[in-house]
């Protein structure tokens, strides 16, 4: 869920590091209370699947089919910026058992499409006998997908094993809390960061014991990260607020308000801000946890202070690495938006306040706020549990 570090410790770290039995408690009642928190949040905005916000939307019209067709020949593109010439833009699809001719954006030819490739069409059926029609509708990329997501799970499982079955399997219940609840419960009309936090910790909740273990160090890991949702879900809402963003920065957007008006889409753009940070706070929650338990077993008889100093040390060479990850991803994302702007004969600082900038710097800022606080955060919770010892003291019955 991060971006490449390692973060387990070896089992025998755990076994060395002496965990206070106040400080254990405290942090156990707390996962507790927020998990309590968590099911309450899934029984209250659980999708009831009768009433939404959002009218049912139907993708094509009756009869309307999608059939996969192999190219035959391609034709020239035509041309952006003068009038297209007769006949440009053709390409011949055999589909149906038989060859039809289809007009196909000049992008789609220019991004490669050659003999042999297979394109979907967009089948129209005819009234009073006619025959139906073909349009083009995407390129089929099922082959590309199916060899890239085969090389990652081989390359995943190779290098990481069970540890790297253990996080798809913790990805793969991310991605069906975000389908089967987050989705439908937004649609709903639900409170936007109130749906984010509960997802985000029932996700992580499950995600961070899978993947790293039953532990204390896990738990401290979990309880930071909690902490940074929470700054992140307050932050979002105030700064969505303050800057008066609409939520709506794109043709999705546009799209979206047409089918339910209901909808609360600055609302919608705080989830987006939870959501948008979670596998990077995670990253940082459990290197923090790992350090503080890796020094500890190193140094048991150091002060907590020593112990937090050391592992902050640690913890702002990562800060810095992945507020990179989070600004270069966002720039990534919003590329296109940004080359747009560019080109306009106002500077990128003149147009900050337009809807797509703005709302791609508020991002950016809650998201690496919330990062960056989760690290001292996770760093005194870890310091709290993994006591020092005393010297001459016997082994003591709370480690781990």
């Amino acid at each position: 869920m991060g971006h490449g570090h390692a973060h387990r410790a070896p089992a025998g770290v755990d076994e060395a590091v002496e965990v206070g039995g106040p400080g254990r408690t405290a942090l156990l009642v707390a996962l507790g209370m927020a998990a309590v928190a968590t099911v309450v949040g899934l029984v209250v905005w659980w999708p009831s699947g009768d009433a939404s916000e959002v009218e049912s939307a139907q993708y094509a019209a009756d009869g309307v089919t999608f059939p996969v067709g192999e190219v035959r020949d391609v034709g020239e593109p035509c041309p952006f910026d003068e009038a297209p010439p007769e006949g440009c833009g053709l390409v011949t699809v055999e589909v149906d058992g038989r060859d039809v001719d289809v007009q196909v954006p000049p992008e789609v030819i220019n991004a490669g499409l050659a003999r042999g490739d297979s394109v979907e069409l967009l089948k129209t059926p005819a009234a009073d006998g006619a025959e139906s029609t073909y349009s083009y509708f995407a390129t089929d990329r099922d082959g590309t997908l199916v060899w890239l997501l085969l090389l990652f799970l081989v390359v995943v499982l190779a290098i990481a094993r069970w540890r790297g079955l253990f996080a798809l399997i913790g990805l793969a219940f991310g991605a069906a809390v975000v389908w089967w609840f987050l989705l439908p419960a937004l649609l709903d009309g639900a409170s936007g960061v109130g749906v984010a936090l509960t997802g985000a910790s029932a996700i992580m909740f499950v995600v961070l014991y899978m993947t790293h273990g039953l532990s204390m160090r896990t738990s401290t890991a979990l309880a930071g990260t909690l902490v940074g949702i929470a700054i992140t879900g307050l932050l979002s809402v105030v700064a969505v607020a303050d800057a008066r963003l609409t939520g709506i920065s794109d043709d999705a957007g546009g799209v979206l308000r047409a089918y339910g008006d209901g909808l609360d889409f600055p609302s919608l753009l705080g989830c987006a801000l939870v959501i948008a940070g979670l596998g990077v706070l995670n990253d940082v929650t459990i290197t923090q946890a790992s350090a503080v338990w890796e020094l500890r077993a190193a140094s048991p008889q150091a002060s907590r202070w020593e112990i937090y100093a050391g592992a902050m040390r640690i913890g702002r060479d990562h800060i810095a690495s992945t507020i990179y990850t989070i600004v270069f991803a966002y720039v990534g994302t919003a590329l296109l938006v940004l080359m747009l702007l560019s080109i306009y004969d106002r500077s990128l600082l003149e147009l900050r306040s337009t809807e797509q900038l703005a709302e791609e710097i508020v991002r950016t800022l809650v998201t690496s706020i919330g990062l960056v606080l989760a690290v001292p955060a996770t760093t005194a919770l870890g310091v709290l549990i993994a006591a020092p010892t005393r010297p001459g003291a016997p082994p003591s019955p709370g480690r781990e």
